[in-house]
């Protein structure tokens, strides 16, 4: 159930209170601490993967096997954790990134489920689940010969 004007004017004015009361948490709130932090990580996991690409250069032009191997493994290791961070990064971002609105600023919620995406509608078999896990089971029998 969407909100109605007044109560999405009440939440607007709740929200400007807020940050002025408390900007350090309406901050957080809005997550720009998250993707500092974020950020932080990436370009950390980054410079570590050239610490392991000079590691490994190293390693092949003295011609050190292991010292090879080991800047190979500082890169794989930074290169995953890089990867995930950013990964996991953008996955909430994406999910609770504010949509479009008419106010600017801070916003908790943005008029109830008005003008969110209509969610999308699997595909639905007909009949019911048992009707349907029958028809694949009479499937198998007749493939297989009846057995």
């Amino acid at each position: 159930m969407p909100l109605s004007e007044e109560e999405l004017r009440l939440l607007e004015q709740m929200e400007r209170a807020l940050v002025e009361e408390d900007p350090k948490f309406a901050s957080t709130l809005r997550g720009t601490s998250f993707r500092r932090a974020v950020r932080r990580k990436a370009i950390l996991a980054g410079v570590v993967f050239v610490v392991g690409i000079t590691v490994l250069m190293t390693g092949a032009i003295m011609q050190l096997i292991p010292v090879g191997i080991i800047g190979f493994v500082v890169m794989l290791a930074s290169a995953t954790y890089g990867l995930t961070v950013w990964r996991g990064q953008s996955a909430p971002q994406a999910a609770a990134a504010p949509q479009e609105t008419k106010h600017e600023g801070f916003s908790v919620i943005d008029g109830g489920r008005a003008g969110r995406k209509p969610r999308k509608q699997r595909h639905q078999a007909s009949g019911s689940f048992m009707e349907r896990m029958e028809e694949r089971w009479r499937h198998r029998r007749d493939q297989n010969g009846g057995l």
